[in-house]
């Protein structure tokens, strides 16, 4: 249940984390590699015709690709040098 409740609360903060993307993709600590990666996969979903709940079920379609986004963006912060973390509070 916690585990849940902690990925809500980052949910509902998700625009807390736009500074912390930029700076991401802008920071020289970050490897050319692991900005690659990220913006790669994103594209690639995007891209993709396949989504793990089709688009046309409305509302259900969107939230499979916000939770798409939420994990991708989760594991950027698991990949994040510890100065970008400390500084955002992460």
């Amino acid at each position: 249940m916690r585990k849940w409740l902690r990925w809500l609360r980052f949910v509902v903060n998700v625009q807390r984390f736009l500074p912390f993307l930029f700076e991401f993709f802008a920071s020289r600590e970050v490897s050319v590699w692991k900005k690659t990666f990220f913006v790669g996969l994103l594209l690639l979903y995007i891209a993709s015709p396949f989504d793990l709940i089709p688009d046309w079920f409305a509302l259900f379609g969107f939230i499979d690709d916000f939770t798409v986004f939420m994990f991708i963006l989760q594991q950027i912060i698991k990949m994040a040098p510890a100065s970008l973390k400390e500084k955002y509070n992460l």
